[in-house]
């Protein structure tokens, strides 16, 4: 019999990192894409890599056992446990995360996502100085100075600056890379820094006061040459650089982990959302966060429209509070205080301190992943569930806030992370006697 006609999948979405780019035209052959048009070399490893899993649908203490078994099992450790922990989430639709956090509130969990330890300090300086935003449509359309602080976009999002940032032309920018400026600021020379206009290479755990020094430059304030050296980068090159973002007509400071994961990490930020705050009084400048894996805004998103906080949240007194390196799983594990876990869509086995994955190796907690990682193994439940994007669709959200839709290229036989949490909370219910419209039996 003749092969089957290759499957069309346009406007695909890929969940790779967080630019989420939803213009894939996707070649699919049986349960296998064998080719991935407009993906960048990251999109395309993502796409062309996925395979269906030859495992079984879940595991109970490291046996196979069938859907309903498992999610009885898992029910009863979250259920019967004292402080218990949710962490996860940036790898799975914004459906499933509003299920896990319905859990989460049943059993008086905290929740974490794996914003707190990426870009929690980021979060915090959110919520100090606020943000002026955008949405990356915007900056493509109307950026005529483009920042990079801290990131390395050539590298860790390639799409970024061809599709939204500095090479497509705009309706104000119609010369696209031509009518912009584009700068670099790192601590090392990136593979970002020979595509910019002017690359600053500032001193090691300087971010603080290089910032600072640039807020002062933008209010009028006079400085001693000799700051330049503190910094790493001559005074006079920072004059002429605040010259520049002030005579611009729409200005953007994407910012990377370079700023929050180093000396100073939420104060970093908070001074870099303060220069962009200043500079609004001469001109149009705002500042966005360059996140990572695919769904990690969504997850903030959820977690805040649910809880009022992005991550790190205790819900055990029945109200959420809000305390990062209080309720953040690296410290609840790494205390040894946290005597059940629900891991969604996360490896903390393989990137966790050590303190933290031994306690998690003590305590029962129950995995959902549609790979076999690190934390799957040793796992007293673990379910396989099909990959977001590819096998189900569902809503996400992209690094300027944004939800994009998914579409999926073909149906896995395993069920969806949304299918396997709805099943874990009816039973969770089941076992406290509350029936499914909510109120106490």
């Amino acid at each position: 019999m003749p092969s089957a006609e290759p499957k069309i999948v346009e406007d695909a979405t890929c969940t790779f990192c967080g630019c989420l780019c939803d213009d894939m035209v996707l070649t699919v052959e049986g349960d296998r894409i064998t080719k991935a048009k407009n993906a960048c070399v990251l999109g395309k490893g993502w796409f062309l890599g996925h395979h269906i899993e030859d495992r079984p649908v879940a595991l109970v203490d490291g046996k196979p056992a069938s859907l309903e078994e498992a999610v009885d099992r898992a029910a009863r450790i979250l259920a019967g446990a004292r402080y218990p922990t949710l962490f996860g989430l940036s790898d799975t639709t914004c459906e499933a995360q509003r299920i896990a956090i319905a859990i989460a509130d049943r059993i008086g969990s905290c929740v974490d996502t794996t914003t707190s330890v990426c870009h929690g300090p980021s979060g915090m300086a959110l919520q100090s100085v606020g943000e002026v935003t955008c949405s990356l449509g915007e900056v493509k359309n109307r950026a005529d100075f483009v920042m990079f602080w801290g990131s390395n976009p050539a590298e860790s999002q390639p799409r970024h600056w061809g599709r939204y940032s500095t090479m497509p032309r705009g309706m104000f920018v119609p010369n696209g890379r031509k009518d912009r400026t584009v700068v670099v600021v790192d601590v090392r020379r990136s593979k970002s820094a020979p595509a910019a206009d002017l690359f600053l290479q500032i001193k090691p755990r300087k971010d603080f006061e290089a910032l600072w020094v640039l807020r002062g430059l933008v209010k009028g304030i006079a400085f001693d040459p000799q700051v330049g050296d503190e910094i790493g980068i001559p005074l006079a090159t920072l004059e002429d650089l605040v010259k520049r973002m002030k005579q611009c007509k729409f200005g953007v400071l994407f910012f990377g982990m370079g700023l929050p994961m180093t000396r100073g990490k939420h104060l970093n930020v908070e001074a870099a959302l303060a220069l962009v705050r200043d500079l609004n009084d001469f001109t149009r400048f705002y500042a966005k966060p360059m996140r990572g894996p695919g769904n990690v805004t969504g997850a903030d998103n959820v977690v805040s429209w649910q809880t009022g906080y992005p991550f790190g949240v205790s819900l055990q007194r029945g109200y959420p509070r809000f305390n990062p390196g209080e309720f953040t799983t690296v410290d609840t594990l790494s205390r040894g205080e946290a005597d059940a876990a629900l891991i969604v869509a996360a490896d903390p086995m393989a990137n966790f301190p050590q303190p933290a994955r031994d306690h998690l190796a003590r305590i029962p907690y129950v995995v959902l992943d549609p790979k076999e990682t690190p934390t799957v193994r040793k796992a007293a439940v673990s379910f396989t569930t099909a990959t977001y994007g590819i096998n189900t669709p569902g809503t996400v959200y992209r690094m300027d806030d944004v939800p994009i839709p998914l579409r999926p290229a073909f149906a896995s036989p395993f069920p969806s992370d949304q299918h396997v949490l709805a099943l874990l909370e009816r039973r969770i219910r089941e076992l406290q006697g509350v029936p499914a419209n909510g109120s106490a039996l």
